[in-house]
């Protein structure tokens, strides 16, 4: 509990003692005097509240109702009702608070990665500053235990980075000289010198922070549709409750009292709470849940969005596959295979992208940059390079029709490049890929979820796609795509589908247009990329696809929790306000109606923190789906109380 949550229980105890006594002491002054303190002592900050937000112009809110109902009951003479009414708000407010910290938990983990400073080294010294003043290219230092500030490459020095509050992951990642670091992790044993690539403001732990600040702006369309429900419905129901005090008496000549207690009993049911704040609440606590297994989600639209996925496309390189190429043959013709992986490797110094990787990997020696003057894309094809004044490219075949240069059609399992130096075919490179293993437990769970269609796209050959689909047992394929290519079949499988979302997993690098095109887009890999951040609605923070299928899990849930507690609360909210309007149902009634329900509501919202069910949270789970049982139960309770009280 925090200090503000620890008075308010101290309060809650305090004033509840002084409403037991009050019921306890049968002297008239006395009674009233210890009732009124328990009064004060309970509810002074919600009546500064309702004074305060009328000044202001907002009036009709939960204080304002509070305020009315249980002042009205003082006037009325019904002081032990209006100090219960005052408690058990007051109850719920505390359950609420416990409700929110609980569920910010996870969430605010990951706040823990901002880091406090920068150790900068300047003018041979080493100073200690805001990471905001850190400028690119300059030298910082990192201690062990230290976090890291700011995104950039190990200079000298190499240990063990705990990436736990980025991915999850709790095997510690090594890192040495030349190797990239991100801001967040914590360095564990050795010391690092680490030039800075990226401005704090631009660095991964700045983004993935701005993420999470805003991910409550984006709100689902269950919560604004209770935002806009309470904004009417309070000034109604003040209405409602003006003219059930007034025209009654006046039609019927009946006693002012009877019925502004009805009134006052129909204002304290009435009150929203139960709505206003489990909805909220329950989408808070999904992206809690999605948060604690390494998926950030950029607001409650796309998780409710989540339950309601029919089709997911896939990207294949770095989403299905791991994306760590490694070449498999090297043929050269009229040179040796040395030679050629050698000028490969120095074509492709300039690109970092997995298949480039590779090459200068199996080259395995330091590349002169001085000695390639002039490089170039080929997008979807390949790439043009000048090394040491010989004209190279190395790309696909698409590439090698378009330059009309002759070649041998090669036959092979993998990604093949074929490499033309000044005008003359040179002989090919294989390159292949591998299925990660999560992707089997990725398609499993899809699969068991009742997704109705798995589509994988790819600018990877025929051959290749085609074995990936066989194994991973997907519904569709496409192979051999450029970047527009993507985008025309996702805009074809949206117009096909029928009221389902399509959801879309890519590296958030080369997709970023279909990240946005599609309802639902979904960035795996998304620490090392600001195209991730910016372009999908969700971000996996692992290196694992699997994680996708447990975020549509947590998704389905919220909205069922969602779901219970919108029918549960209007439904005991309706019978209650009739019964009050009828005088049946009392003040206590009222109450139950209002701060009970709203406890229980909030108990259900935070049940989507939970991977397990306990036996309490099953008997939570029939309450609110046998809820009828519920209200009828209550109704007996009703009648059984009037005949007790008329008969004894």
């Amino acid at each position: 509990m925090t200090k503000e949550e620890k008075k308010q229980l101290i309060r809650i105890i305090v004033s509840g003692i002084l409403l037991i006594l009050g019921f306890i002491f049968d002297i008239k002054y006395l009674t009233i005097v210890i009732l009124l303190v328990s009064y004060i002592i309970i509810g002074y900050d919600i009546l500064l509240k309702a004074f305060k937000n009328i000044k202001r112009g907002k009036i009709f809110d939960e204080n304002f109702l509070m305020t009315v109902a249980t002042v009205g009951a003082l006037c009325i003479g019904d002081v032990k009702e209006a100090v219960a009414v005052m408690l058990f708000y007051q109850v719920g407010e505390l359950f609420q608070s416990y409700a929110v910290n609980k569920s910010r938990k996870y969430v605010s983990e990951l706040m823990n990665i901002r880091p406090d400073y920068a150790n900068v080294i300047r003018e041979g010294k080493e100073i200690k500053v805001d990471p905001n003043e850190v400028n690119i290219e300059e030298i910082i230092f990192v201690k062990p235990g230290e976090k890291i500030p700011l995104d950039g490459i190990v200079v000298e020095g190499k240990s063990m980075l705990n990436t736990v509050a980025l991915t999850g992951e709790a095997v510690p990642r090594s890192v040495k000289e030349d190797d990239e670091v991100l801001s967040g992790c914590i360095n564990n044993d050795g010391i690092l010198k680490i030039k800075v690539t990226k401005k704090f403001g631009d660095s991964t732990v700045s983004k993935i922070l701005d993420l999470v600040e805003n991910a409550s702006s984006r709100k689902s369309k269950s919560e604004a549709f209770i935002t806009k429900f309470a904004k009417y419905y309070t000034p109604i129901v003040c209405g409602i409750a003006l003219v059930v005090a007034v025209l009654p008496p006046l039609i019927f000549n009946e006693s002012f009292n009877t019925w502004i207690y009805k009134a006052l009993s129909f204002l304290v049911v009435s009150c929203p709470c139960a709505l206003v704040i489990s909805i909220p609440l329950s989408f808070f606590g999904g992206i809690g849940a999605a948060s604690n297994i390494g998926v950030l989600v950029k607001g409650s639209n796309y998780l409710e969005a989540l339950s309601n996925v029919d089709i997911i496309v896939c990207d294949k390189t770095g989403t299905l596959t791991e994306g760590i190429f490694k070449v498999q043959e090297v043929n050269a013709i009229s040179m040796s295979n040395e030679e050629l992986i050698k000028i490969v490797a120095y074509a492709e110094s300039f690109s970092n992208h997995p298949i480039s990787i590779s090459i200068k990997a199996a080259y395995g020696k330091k590349i002169d940059t001085k000695k390639v003057t002039k490089t170039r894309e080929i997008t979807g094809k390949g790439i043009y390079a000048k090394v040491d004044d010989k004209e190279v490219y190395v790309g696909n075949e698409k590439l090698l029709k378009d330059l009309k240069i002759k070649y041998d059609k090669v036959k092979k399992i993998g990604t093949l490049l074929y490499v033309v130096i000044d005008d003359k075919y040179c002989g090919y490179i294989v390159i292949s890929d591998k299925i990660k293993d999560d992707s089997y437990k990725l398609i499993k769970s899809l699969k068991d979820s009742n997704i109705k269609k798995i589509v994988m796209l790819t600018g990877d050959i025929e051959s290749i796609s085609k074995e990936i689909s066989n194994e991973l047992k997907l519904d569709e394929y496409y192979a051999e795509l450029l970047p527009q290519d993507k985008v025309s079949i996702v805009e074809k499988l949206i117009s096909e589908k029928n009221n389902g979302n399509l959801l879309f997993i890519g590296d958030g690098i080369n997709d970023a247009p279909v990240l946005s095109l599609s309802d639902i887009g979904v960035a795996m890999g998304g620490l090392g990329s600001d195209a991730a951040i910016e372009a999908a609605d969700i971000v996996i923070m692992t290196d694992e696809p699997s994680k996708v299928a447990d975020a549509i899990k947590i998704s389905k849930k919220t909205m069922r929790i969602v779901r219970e507690n919108i029918i549960f609360a209007i439904s005991v909210k309706i019978a209650v306000l009739i019964l009050s309007l009828l005088g049946i149902a009392t003040m206590w009634s009222a109450v139950f109606a209002d701060v009970g329900v709203s406890v229980i509501a909030i108990l259900n919202a935070v049940r989507i923190l939970k991977s397990k069910s306990f036996s309490f949270i099953v008997f939570y789970k029939y309450l609110f789906r046998y809820n009828y049982l519920l209200i009828y139960s209550y109704l007996y309770f009703l009648q059984l109380n009037n005949y007790l009280n008329h008969y004894l």
